[in-house]
C-alpha cells in the first residue's frame, strides 16, 4: 500500500484527469479523496457523485445544475456539482453510466472549462480536476458504441488499476488498523488488539467485496462485540467460516475451515486442544491451517 501512496503523491501534484479501474469496492473513492487530499487543491471542496443512481435528466442537474423552472420540480435556481467543486475536485464514480447524450457535455465543460445549466443560457466558467472509476473497459464500452472515444481519452490521462484486496499483500491488515482507528474515535466502542485466531480469520478471507466488505466487516464487530480486544466471535458468520443464515451452505473445504476456526475460538487459539475436539492429531491440524491460509 505504501507503494500505492507513493505514485498517489506524484500523481497529486499534477492537474491531469485520473481514471480508477477495478472491481466494485476497491477503494476507488478512497484513493479519489487521496489525491485530492495531496494535491494543490486539497484547501477547495471535493465532490463525488455515483453517475449510475441517476436518471439522464436528473444526472445532468446533478453536474450542471439547472435554473428556476427548467423542469417539473425546479423550483428554484440550484448549483451542479462542477459549479460546487469550482477550484477544487469532482469524483465522477461508475463514470461508463453516463449517456451518451450527457457524454457531449461533459466533453466540453472538460475542454473549454464552461458549461450551461440545465434551462439556462449563460454559460459559466469552472476549474475543476475530475476523476473519475469504473469496474467496466472503458475501451470495450467505446468498441462497442455506448461512450464516446473523444472524452475516453480526456478521461484517462492517467489509468489507474486498483487491483482486488485479495491480491494486495499486507493491505487487509493495514486496512484493518486503519478502519479501526477510524472507529475509535467514534466512541462507540475501542479496541486496541486483536486475537491471533481473529486475525488469521481476516487475513484468510478472499474478500469478495473488497475494501467496502473489510469496512464492513470491522464495524460489524465493532457493534457485536465488547471490550478493548476484538476476538473471532466478534467477526460476521462469513469470516468465521460459518454459512450466513437463510444462505446455502458452501463447499466441504468452506466448511471444514468453519469447523477449525469454531475449535481454535472454543480453545482461545490452543491447538492441541482444538485438535483433540476435532478429533485430529496436531500434525493433522497443522496441515490443515497452512491448507486453508490459517497460519
Amino acid at each position: 500500500m505504501e507503494a500505492l501512496f507513493t505514485k498517489l503523491r506524484r500523481i497529486a501534484r499534477a492537474h491531469c484527469t485520473v481514471l480508477l479501474g477495478g472491481e466494485t469496492g476497491t477503494g476507488k473513492e478512497l484513493v479519489a479523496r487521496a489525491i485530492h487530499a495531496e494535491s494543490p487543491r486539497r484547501r477547495a471542496p471535493f465532490q463525488a457523485v455515483n453517475c449510475a443512481t441517476f436518471s439522464p435528466t436528473l444526472l445532468e442537474s446533478e453536474l450542471f445544475g439547472h435554473v428556476h423552472g427548467a423542469f417539473t420540480g425546479a423550483v428554484r435556481d440550484r448549483q451542479g456539482l462542477f459549479a460546487l467543486a469550482n477550484q477544487g475536485t469532482l469524483f465522477l464514480d461508475e463514470v461508463a453510466e453516463i449517456p451518451l447524450d450527457l457524454q457531449g457535455k461533459l466533453l466540453r465543460v472538460m475542454q473549454e472549462k464552461t458549461f450551461v445549466p440545465v434551462g439556462g443560457t449563460r454559460p459559466v466558467t469552472v476549474d475543476v480536476r475530475v476523476i473519475s472509476a469504473t469496474n467496466k473497459p472503458l475501451r470495450r464500452e467505446v468498441a462497442e458504441g455506448r461512450f464516446r472515444d473523444d472524452l475516453s481519452y480526456r478521461l484517462r490521462v492517467v489509468p489507474l488499476y486498483l487491483p482486488p484486496l485479495r491480491r494486495r499483500d499486507g493491505d487487509v491488515e493495514a486496512l484493518f488498523w486503519q478502519f479501526v482507528s477510524e472507529l475509535n474515535h467514534q466512541g462507540m466502542r475501542r479496541i486496541d488488539g486483536v486475537t491471533r485466531t481473529a486475525m488469521d480469520a481476516i487475513l484468510a478471507y478472499p474478500w469478495p467485496g473488497n475494501v467496502r466488505e473489510l469496512r464492513s466487516a470491522v464495524e460489524y464487530a465493532f457493534v457485536v462485540g465488547e471490550g478493548p480486544t476484538l476476538d473471532v466471535e466478534d467477526l460476521s458468520p462469513e469470516l468465521r467460516g460459518e454459512p450466513t443464515p437463510g444462505m446455502p451452505v458452501g463447499s466441504l473445504a468452506e466448511m471444514e475451515r468453519g469447523r477449525i476456526l469454531a475449535a481454535l475460538a472454543r480453545h482461545q487459539g490452543r491447538k492441541a486442544a482444538a485438535a483433540a475436539d476435532l478429533g485430529i492429531s496436531r500434525t493433522t491440524l497443522w496441515r490443515k491451517l497452512y491448507a486453508h491460509r490459517l497460519r
